[in-house]
């Protein structure tokens, strides 16, 4: 990693977000980070791909836009967008406005400072968070707690959306999850990997599901299966060198 202002790539994988995706990227830039942002569309329904094309398109060479012919899924969109990375260090952004972009100095500061590999940031740990849905808090406590007996690690917050990596990692870690399985089989992963991996307090907006909330509980049954497969089932990873 370069010792000055090493360049962070954002990846926003984006479904059925017109109303919040323009006002999400205009974050995102607004951030005093040297950054690009690779958006991934992601089959939407809705009028995301006018808004992208109208709204977003013009904002300038810093923002990249690729296009799913269907939908996917977030871990599909997330490995289209992580194989147009250039820069060191990698935040998945999702564009619905739960998480705030103005975060990312605290995600990136264990990176830069030469402390960690991998950030998580944890919505559980301090900081301003909107009160909702306490099965749906339960049912991300159970699975990071079944992570954890399986990891041996103690996360808070393995389901946040907010982790922020160097990008050489992506080199060491064979990606296949389609939807929100993606979670849990990164962190296996990076557990498996040995990775310095740390979690940082990060605000939080959470939305409801009448306000267009899209995971549900076959993502949780889905995501309990993919613990259990990528911590016992898998056995190894691309690489296990990977030059730390």
């Amino acid at each position: 990693m370069s010792a000055a202002r090493p360049k962070v790539s954002v990846v926003m994988p984006v479904y059925n977000e017109e109303r919040f995706v323009a006002e999400c990227v205009r974050r995102v830039l607004a951030v005093p980070v040297d950054l690009e942002l690779i958006i991934v569309e992601d089959g939407s329904t809705d009028a995301t791909r006018e808004v992208l094309a109208r709204d977003v398109a013009p904002m300038g060479d810093r923002v990249r836009i690729f296009y799913q012919p269907k939908n996917a899924g977030k871990g599909a969109a997330l490995r289209r967008g992580f194989s147009e990375v250039r820069g060191e260090i990698v935040i998945i952004q999702d564009a619905d406005l739960e998480y705030n972009p103005e975060e990312y100095p605290t995600l990136l500061a264990p990176i830069l400072d030469g402390r960690a590999d991998v950030v998580f940031g944890s919505r559980f740990t301090a900081g301003p968070r909107r009160v909702l849905l306490f099965w749906h808090s339960i049912g991300n406590q159970v699975l990071t707690l079944v992570s954890n007996m399986l990891t041996n690690l103690n996360f808070t917050d393995m389901e946040t959306c907010y982790k922020a990596f160097r990008s050489e990692i992506l080199e060491h870690l064979e990606l296949h999850e389609d939807r929100f399985g993606f979670e849990p089989e990164f962190t296996a992963k990076v557990a498996k990997n040995g990775y310095r991996i740390y979690e940082v307090p990060i605000s939080y907006a959470g939305r409801t599901y009448a306000e267009g909330k899209k995971i549900g509980w076959r993502d949780g049954v889905r995501a309990l299966w993919c613990i259990v497969r990528y911590n016992l089932l898998e056995q190894g990873s691309k690489a296990h060198d990977h030059g730390k």
